[in-house]
């Protein structure tokens, strides 16, 4: 069964309520106060199975002084039904809740005339002639026009088939994005706990379902599901949904909160929007300007940043703005919101969410921003994922950076970066994504740094992979760090060499003089066998003056790389042939006492020709290389 919602819209005391009574048999005004009263001041809610098609009306309040709570309803409507007394006509909020539905861009709706008992037919007529004007060149322009009487009934029954021809021209609802419930009224029901209700604008909801309430993170599960009154399993986008929450108090949740599932969305304090300020404004939005933000439920303080050289919006105009909000909201990207003033409560303005996670902007930058906005506000999905990656350059974004930003289901999430790597836009860095062009830039940067490096530094086997990760990689996450340095490799550029990189071109051959001090170095730590000098005393034997000590250790490090010496620990070094003769005569000495194979300090300092100061860090040595293994005071040498 298709459901759909729908939203009653129009001015206080023009029959709202009566309209849904009687069209549904329930009264939707349901607070003490409303009664006393006879005025709608929250939200109401009712149903009305039409054939195939079941619709869920909210009922809005019509007082100027209750616009919040209008507002809180109106988000995640399909249809309006724009109700206008037939004997006063179109009246200040009339106005103003259709300007509203047309800045939260609803498409779809119709015009009932209500109180038709209460006026002669030619004063319906005038009104019907009224409200054609009001919604000329609008989305309402060509909608049907009803005149009803709850207290008759008369027009009802054209009104139910007018309902049912326009609910079944309403579009399914996209399956794109993650399950979003923004919560509009909290209640607790005895023996069951918390219960939220609010339209599920997206996705899909389940009992047993793990969630959680933003922008406060409050863990819950959903322990129970009603939709119009009935026990579900699942609740699906566009239905009327109840929630029996557990593990939550009722005093933590408030109106204007998101259900959401744990970790896809994100609170947000700073968005880059899309405003279209009304025509009857009373004076341009300019920057600065503090103004009341309404977002599906939620209503917060925040202030606008126009972006532009003027700093101002004329009223009847649109542009681009920054809103910086004094409280956390949810929103993703596409979504539609109302701007009123701050003070006299007035709406002003409306608009679309560009950005949701937007970084505060220079005044020198409007031109490029410009861009960059209406390129989102057009792209479609690998377009737009492209977008957020240039901004983002070298830093990129991870999958569940993107999911946050623009609700995606984790199978349209995995298509869109599919689509855009396979259109060489994006590069995919083990779940880090870049754009192309920031990868390159990179790219770029290490291959330059490199060799410059080896211009520096001939006699080094190459640069340290940390020293270019602080170099070129400082924004950059691990993985594209990584993945640079793969690519570079696979392309032949660098050559990777444990925790050094260098040029595919470099070479380590030396000439000349450089040439004759390795052999007179390599010699040294040869004659000197297990009995090595300290690194200063070999390098003042081969000639090197003390202020070219710097000079000496390069050349040394090419014999540690090449592996003709091999570093015991710090500067203790010793020549490879030394080494490898040791080894020859250990196996040697354990063959001649099997099947023990053991050898203490004592014997091994006898053995090798050497003191203490060198025998321990021998058999240190020896033991990593796992020629000994240590058993309490002896080593067993390995066969």
């Amino acid at each position: 069964m298709q459901s759909i919602i729908i939203g009653t819209a129009g001015h206080i005391d023009h029959g709202k309520s009566a309209l849904v009574r009687s069209l549904t048999g329930t009264d939707p005004d349901r607070l003490p106060e409303e009664k006393r009263r006879g005025i709608t001041i929250d939200l109401g809610f009712a149903d009305l199975a039409l054939g195939d098609i079941r619709i869920g009306f909210v009922d809005v309040p019509g007082h100027e002084r209750f616009i919040k709570n209008m507002l809180a309803g109106a988000h995640g409507i399909d249809v309006v039904a724009l109700v206008i007394a037939a004997d006063e006509g179109v009246m200040p909020q009339t106005r103003e809740h259709f300007d509203i539905c047309r800045l939260l861009g609803i498409r779809n709706g119709l015009v009932v005339i209500t109180k038709s008992d209460l006026a002669e037919p030619e004063l319906v007529e005038l009104v019907r002639d009224e409200a054609e004007e009001l919604v000329k060149g609008s989305f309402l322009e060509e909608a049907p026009i009803v005149s009803v009487s709850a207290k008759t009934g008369a027009g009802l029954s054209e009104l139910k088939l007018v309902l049912k021809q326009i609910a079944a021209r309403v579009p399914e609802r996209s399956s794109d994005q993650v399950p979003r419930l923004p919560v509009d009224r909290v209640f607790t029901m005895k023996g069951f706990g918390a219960v939220i209700t609010g339209t599920l604008v997206a996705g899909e909801l389940r009992e047993g379902d793990e969630l959680e309430l933003l922008p406060s993170a409050l863990r819950t599960r959903a322990r129970g599901l009603q939709v119009h009154g009935q026990t579900v399993a699942k609740a699906l986008a566009g239905q009327r949904t109840a929630v029996n929450l557990g593990g939550v108090d009722v005093s933590a949740i408030q109106r204007g909160m998101v259900l959401a599932p744990i970790g896809r969305l994100r609170p947000t304090q700073v968005l880059d929007v899309r405003l279209e300020v009304l025509p009857d404004a009373p004076r341009p939005l300019r920057s600065r300007a503090r103004v009341r933000l309404h977002i599906h439920a939620s209503e917060v303080l925040g202030r606008v940043r126009v972006l532009k050289q003027s700093g101002t919006i004329e009223p009847g105009k649109s542009g681009f703005a920054q809103l910086r909000l004094e409280v956390p909201i949810v929103a993703i990207a596409g979504e539609r919101f109302v701007l009123r003033s701050y003070s006299p409560l007035q709406t002003i303005a409306g608009g679309q969410v560009l950005e949701p996670f937007a970084g505060k902007h220079r005044g020198s930058d409007f031109a490029q921003i410009k861009e960059r906005l209406e390129t989102l506000g057009a792209a479609d999905g690998p377009a737009r994922l492209a977008v957020y990656l240039v901004s983002a350059g070298a830093a990129g974004q991870r999958r569940s950076d993107i999911a946050a930003r623009t609700g995606w289901t984790d199978q349209v999430l995995a298509g869109v970066i599919g689509s855009a790597v396979e259109r060489n836009a994006v590069i995919d860095c083990e779940g880090v994504l870049v754009s192309a062009e920031a990868f390159e830039s990179l790219n770029s940067a290490a291959v330059a740094e490199i060799k410059r490096h080896h211009q520096r530094e001939p006699l080094a086997r190459g640069l340290a992979r940390e020293t270019l990760r602080e170099r070129c990689f400082t924004r950059a996450q691990p993985e594209v760090f990584k993945a640079v340095l793969g690519r570079m490799e696979q392309a032949r550029k660098i050559v990777t060499e444990k925790d050094v990189v260098r040029s595919t071109d470099h070479s380590l051959e030396v000439k000349g003089a450089d040439a004759e001090l390795r052999q007179r170095i390599a010699q040294i730590y040869i004659g000197a066998a297990l009995e090595p000098p300290t690194l200063e005393e070999a390098l003042q034997q081969a000639g090197v003056a003390k202020d070219r000590t710097v000079y000496g250790r390069k050349v040394l490090q090419l014999l540690i790389d090449s592996g003709d010496v091999v570093r015991i620990q710090g500067d203790l070094l010793f020549a490879r042939t030394a080494l490898e003769n040791l080894k020859r005569e250990l196996r040697n000495y354990g063959d001649a006492n099997e099947p023990a194979r053991a050898i203490n300090v004592a014997t091994f300092k006898e053995l090798a020709g050497v003191s203490r100061k060198y025998a321990i860090p021998l058999l240190e040595h020896l033991d990593r290389e796992r020629v000994t293994r240590r058993n309490g005071d002896q080593r067993i040498i390995s066969k």
